[in-house]
């Protein structure tokens, strides 16, 4: 469980892929306080740290994360929002993320609104579950629905969180991880089908 609070901004160095996982090699601050078999969200996604070596840390990201997520379209250089898992009595600065990305959509504005910063994304398949000024993970980060209409969802962001997570990379046609509120995902599933899944 994390809380949507990035720690670090890491950088992506190497990719190995195995089979249908591939491995990502992130060099990073945290990297050598991190233990193999620890949780760590990166760019939203819970992936278990498999090595540490030095500055570095691998984990490997299975073929339905790779499909789900933003992760397979990463290269060398790419930066990676990283957060270590919520501790028990920490405070919850954020919102309850569970690491799961639900899907992907595209940056459609990026904008500078005086100081802050205004982005636009498009509609996910399914834009029941989002909802003005609730809760959303984008790329691993905590924010509040600001916007929403026919067109999409917008995000108000201030200049520190712009500068310290990789959301300063998003422009018009950027792809972006979106977890959805996991309050919403079960009050819809209790509400809609009885049917599994």
């Amino acid at each position: 469980m994390f809380t949507g609070i990035v720690e670090e901004v890491g950088e992506l160095v190497a990719i190995s892929d195995h089979g249908t996982n591939r491995d990502l090699e992130i060099r990073g601050r945290m990297s050598p306080e991190l233990k193999v078999d620890q949780s760590v969200s990166h760019n939203g996604v819970c992936l278990t740290v498999v090595r540490v070596q030095g500055d570095r840390h691998t984990v490997t990201a299975v073929k339905e994360t790779i499909d789900r997520s933003n992760l397979g379209s990463l290269s060398a250089g790419s930066l990676v929002n990283l957060e270590r898992s919520l501790r028990v009595g920490d405070r919850l600065d954020g919102h309850l993320v569970q690491g799961h990305v639900d899907t992907v959509v595209e940056c459609t504005l990026a904008e500078d609104v005086g100081g802050s910063w205004r982005y636009r994304f498009g509609l996910p398949d399914d834009p029941e579950m989002l909802v003005l000024k609730g809760s959303i993970c984008i790329n691993g980060v905590s924010l509040t629905i600001a916007e929403l209409d026919a067109e999409g969802f917008g995000v108000a962001i201030i200049p520190y969180t712009r500068d310290h997570t990789n959301l300063r990379e998003s422009a018009p046609g950027h792809r972006v991880n979106i977890e959805y509120d996991v309050l919403g995902k079960y009050v819809k599933r209790m509400l809609g089908s009885r049917v599994i899944p």
